[in-house]
C-alpha cells in the first residue's frame, strides 16, 4: 500500500486548489512513484496543462512526450508494460476514448496490459473547447470493453485516492478527471476509498441520489433543497462505474435518481438500470444527464444549466417524476 501523510482539511484544501490533474500529477503521483520506481508517465503533449512539469524535472527518465499521437501513446505505454514497467497515459478523456478506442480495446481490454489511463477534462468541463472536445460518451465505450475498471472521482483528495488505488489494483485502469482548479471538497477528513464500494453521503428515507464525478456536489445540493420541500432524499457517491456496486443501490425508496456529466445512453444511469432490471418490483428509476444531443459551446456553467443540470433544474425533474408517481 502507498504510504502517504494523513488526510485531513488542510490537505482536502490543497488539493481543491489544484483540481483533479493538479492533485494528482502535483502531488499524489510523488507518492506513488516514491514506492513504485517502475512506473513512468506518458503524454498527448499535455505535460504543462496536466501540471506535469515538476515531475518531468524531477524524473526525466520517468516521462515520455509522445507528442498529438494517442493511439501511438497507448501502443508505447502497451510495450512498456510488457517490460514490466507501471504506465500512466494521460490526455484529454475524449482523445483517450474515442481515438484511441481500438488500442484501449486491444491491448488493455483483450491483452489485460497494466495500463493507467488518466483521462482529464471529462464531461463538459472543457467549456469554449466546444463540442470536439467534450467527453460525454466515455463512460459507456469504456464500459463496454471488458477486464476495465473505471473510477470516477468527485473531488480532487478523492482523486488521489483512486490514483494511488490504480497503482496498487495493477489491472488496466481508466480514471475520469473533470472540473477545472479550486473544485468543490467533498471530503474534509479521512476517509476510506475502496475500488467497487460506493460512498453513502447522506441518509434518506423517500429517494435515493446516486451521483458520480463532479455530479456528486450538485447531488448533495440538491439534497438539501428537496429536504426544505419535505422530500428526504439519500446521497450516494458512486466513485466507481465499474465494477459497480450493486448493493449500495436502494431496492426500497420510492425512487432512485442517477445524476451524471455523460450522456444518458451508457454511462452510470444505464449501469444502475441494467442491475435493476434483474430485481423484481424494483424502485423507479430517472437518469439524469445529458440527453442524447451535442450542446452549443460556452463555460461550464452555462453548459450545465444547457444540459439541465443545474442545481435548479434537476431538483424541478425530481420533483416532477415524484407527482407522476402519485
Amino acid at each position: 500500500m502507498i504510504q502517504v501523510v494523513e488526510f485531513n482539511s488542510l490537505k482536502a484544501r490543497t488539493y481543491s486548489r489544484l483540481g483533479q490533474r493538479g492533485a494528482i500529477f502535483g502531488l499524489g503521483i510523488f507518492d506513488a512513484i516514491g514506492q513504485n520506481s517502475n512506473l513512468v508517465v506518458l503524454t498527448a503533449d499535455l505535460a504543462t496543462l496536466s501540471g506535469l512539469e515538476r515531475f518531468r524535472n524531477q524524473y526525466p527518465d520517468n516521462f515520455y512526450n509522445i507528442g498529438i499521437a494517442e493511439q501511438n501513446m497507448l501502443g508505447v505505454a502497451a510495450g512498456l508494460s510488457a517490460e514490466g514497467f507501471l504506465p500512466v497515459a494521460t490526455t484529454y478523456a475524449t482523445f483517450l476514448s474515442l481515438r484511441s478506442c481500438e488500442q484501449v480495446r486491444h491491448y488493455m481490454g483483450y491483452m489485460q496490459q497494466n495500463i493507467i489511463l488518466i483521462g482529464s477534462g471529462a464531461g463538459l468541463s472543457m467549456g469554449f473547447s466546444g463540442n470536439t472536445h467534450y467527453s460525454i460518451e466515455d463512460l459507456a465505450v469504456m464500459r463496454a470493453i471488458p477486464n476495465i475498471v473505471i473510477l470516477s472521482p468527485s473531488d480532487a483528495g478523492q482523486a488521489v485516492k483512486a490514483f494511488h488505488a490504480a497503482v496498487e489494483l495493477k489491472s488496466p485502469v481508466y480514471i475520469r478527471l473533470s472540473g477545472g482548479l479550486n473544485c468543490p471538497i467533498i471530503y474534509k477528513e479521512e476517509f476510506t476509498f475502496a475500488v467497487g464500494k460506493g460512498i453513502r453521503l447522506k441518509e434518506g428515507e423517500d429517494i435515493q441520489i446516486i451521483a458520480t464525478g463532479m455530479m456528486v456536489h450538485k447531488a448533495l445540493a440538491v439534497a438539501e433543497i428537496l429536504a426544505e420541500k419535505g422530500v428526504s432524499a439519500e446521497v450516494v457517491d458512486m466513485h466507481t462505474i465499474k465494477p459497480l456496486d450493486a448493493s449500495i443501490i436502494s431496492r426500497n425508496k420510492r425512487m432512485i435518481v442517477t445524476l451524471e456529466e455523460h450522456n444518458v445512453l451508457g454511462g452510470l444511469g444505464s449501469a444502475v438500470a441494467e442491475c435493476l432490471t434483474l430485481e423484481r418490483n424494483a424502485p423507479c428509476l430517472l437518469r439524469i444527464g445529458i440527453e442524447d444531443t451535442f450542446l452549443s459551446p460556452g463555460d461550464p456553467d452555462y453548459l450545465l444549466e444547457q444540459a439541465g443540470l443545474s442545481v435548479e433544474r434537476v431538483v424541478a425533474k425530481v420533483e416532477n417524476k415524484l407527482e407522476s408517481l402519485v
